[in-house]
């Protein structure tokens, strides 16, 4: 019998699109609020537009998600959204008025949400039940390597050329157009699936109620997770917090990505070897320890020793529990399931950065970071207790 290839084409293909694409994005990334203060958003607008933008990403996911189970296709989806995506990026700059800019970030995030859960799904598609952690690891370290080099090759552009926001955004359009042209070598295979929800925007809650019971509870347990979680950018205030300049600021971003990055691959195999719940679980042990001493530490090795864990943490969650999810799910629903799940992250998410945000005004920075790492702790119990006796030996 003829051994099937771990990193197939497609994975190859898809991970290679989602790392330029993450170039073109995380070159904006970190000058992203810079330049809106630059053409007169405040910062309460800012959190507006950003709340808006991620909202649209977050329940676009899951009705492109149960549109493409729906149709049986993944690849159109997939290059629409990156199309989307890179050209949303020099249009931000066409005007400056408000309601153009809030338009070009909304349409930027809904890319995300058009391609999203098809892109999972056909990563899912291209692995089988024993090697699916390998692959999402796999993409996920890629997709990393491309937040990695964005923000290194913005911070060299703006010491040659310091407040040219404006032509980074074009620069950007470049590695975004590369991912575009890359979608077109993907050739996906063809599904028959029947269709099992509506056709209305907000048709894929319904998977809630025919979905597994496994996938009940493991969602309930991330969810719950991530309303205990925040925002990266808490992490990057603490370090402004303590005294750190903008450039070690975004220098300790650029580690955290290329931890993540480096490790992600092997987390994915080495989810494989002990079960998606064990590995998973250590990751959010890994997060309490990082964030019950994030408002206790101040010195360079200390940021450094927790930002490399955080890495870890990521590496050991985000790929995982995508994998996780579409071996639980019927393979005529894996876009559903995930977008499903992604839908109701965003509105977590949103609530919780807003939730941390209140807990730092009122009780500090140390109460914000303590409250969380004791959340995640009962998330990590939660998800070693919870019985999934149907799941297959070699995911559990």
């Amino acid at each position: 019998m003829k051994p099937t290839r771990l990193i197939t084409r497609v994975v190859l293909l898809v991970s290679f699109v989602s790392l330029f694409n993450d170039v073109a994005s995380e070159m904006l990334y970190p000058i992203m609020p810079v330049f809106l203060r630059s053409i007169g958003f405040t910062i309460a607008w800012i959190g507006i537009l950003e709340g808006v933008a991620e909202a649209t990403a977050g329940l676009s996911k899951g009705y492109f998600g149960n549109l493409s189970d729906r149709m049986g296709r993944r690849l159109p989806f997939i290059q629409f959204g990156y199309i989307l995506s890179a050209i949303a990026k020099p249009l931000m700059i066409v005007f400056v008025h408000p309601l153009w800019i809030f338009f070009v970030r909304t349409t930027d995030r809904l890319a995300k949400g058009v391609r999203t859960s098809a892109r999972d799904a056909i990563l899912s598609d291209e692995a089988t039940p024993a090697t699916k952690g390998k692959v999402f690891g796999f993409h996920r370290a890629l997709d990393t390597v491309g937040a990695c080099i964005g923000p290194v090759l913005a911070l060299f552009f703006l010491y040659l050329r310091p407040g040219d926001y404006k032509m980074l955004f074009i620069i950007a359009f470049i590695p975004g157009i590369v991912a575009v042209l890359l979608t077109l070598f993907i050739k996906e295979k063809r599904h028959e699936f029947k269709p099992t929800t509506g056709k209305g925007f907000f048709a894929y809650l319904g998977y809630w109620k025919r979905a597994p019971q496994e996938y009940k509870l493991l969602v309930g347990g991330l969810l719950f997770f991530a309303l205990m979680n925040s925002s990266d950018a808490f992490l990057l205030l603490a370090l402004k917090q303590v005294g750190f300049t903008d450039t070690y600021m975004i220098g300790f971003y650029i580690f955290y990505n290329l931890a993540f990055a480096i490790l992600a691959f092997p987390a994915g195999m080495l989810a494989d070897r002990i079960g998606f719940r064990s590995m998973i679980v250590i990751g959010l042990i890994i997060f309490a320890f990082v964030y019950s001493l994030m408002g206790f530490v101040h010195g360079l090795i200390g940021f450094g020793i927790l930002f490399l864990f955080y890495g870890f943490y990521s590496a050991s969650t985000e790929g995982i529990s995508k994998a996780w999810i579409s071996n639980v799910a019927d393979k005529s629903e894996i876009a559903t399931a995930i977008g499903f799940y992604n839908s109701m992250l965003s509105i977590v998410t949103l609530v919780a950065s807003s939730m941390a945000g209140l807990i730092w005004a009122v009780w500090g920075m140390k109460t914000m970071f303590l409250i969380s790492g004791i959340g995640a702790m009962g998330a990590a119990i939660y998800l070693m207790t919870i019985p999934l006796r149907k799941l297959k030996k070699n995911i559990i």
